[in-house]
């Protein structure tokens, strides 16, 4: 888990634990933004629509983010009624956010390829436990691009208030949705089952999506 990396390379893991919040961030920025082009203005006027981490970060998921592996930030607080295009923009909403957290994979991945071609010593030895400037720079941009992999396939699971029930909640018969709706009351009970009964096969998910991810730019 990232927690460890406290203690290999403190240097490290402060960085991502900065791009890490940058990541959260950016994240609920994308669904409050893509709900504000469609009509919807509630994120906004809760003030959602900011890059202020205080606003859309949750204590909890954050901290299961560095012990556990998984987490999440505030659902941002969205009225699908008042939307332009109900369906897409239930879909667009809900999917914006795991598009940005790909794009920040991505982007990492890319950067992390440069500086191995720059510096491959200093990045190999990194990851071997020695540390420099350049290395800890290569590990803050590994787990940087491992952590936004991870949001974007934990936010993509079918589980209620996840943005993955709504995307397929947006493809539904529309006679459904009030039921689908009421679920949301019962969140809790969907992070209890993920932290307990479904850890360790989500767990199996998300490393198997980071070994493909990693095997196609690497």
């Amino acid at each position: 888990m990232l927690i460890q990396l406290l203690a290999e390379d403190p240097l490290a893991f402060f960085l991502i634990v900065l791009a890490l919040v940058f990541a959260l961030v950016l994240h609920e920025l994308g669904h409050a933004a893509a709900a504000l082009y469609f009509g919807d203005d509630t994120a906004k006027r809760m003030g959602r629509l900011t890059l202020n981490p205080l606003a859309h970060l949750d204590p909890l998921g954050t901290l299961l983010l560095l012990f556990v592996g998984f987490g999440w930030a505030k659902p941002v607080p969205i009225n699908p009624l008042r939307f332009r295009n109900y369906r897409l923009g239930l879909f667009v909403v809900s999917i914006a956010g795991i598009l940005v957290n790909l794009v920040l994979a991505v982007l990492a991945a890319l950067l992390l390829k440069a500086l191995f071609a720059r510096f491959p010593g200093e990045v190999l030895a990194a990851f071997q436990g020695a540390n420099t400037m350049v290395g800890s720079l290569a590990l803050a941009v590994y787990y940087f691009a491992s952590l936004n992999l991870v949001l974007a396939v934990f936010n993509l699971l079918p589980i209620p208030p996840l943005d993955g029930s709504k995307i397929l909640q947006s493809l539904l018969p529309l006679r459904w949705h009030r039921l689908l709706w009421e679920l949301e009351r019962y969140s809790w009970l969907s992070f209890l089952l993920i932290v307990t009964v479904l850890r360790d096969p989500v767990h199996q998910v998300i490393a198997a999506t980071q070994r493909a991810f990693l095997d196609l730019f690497f």
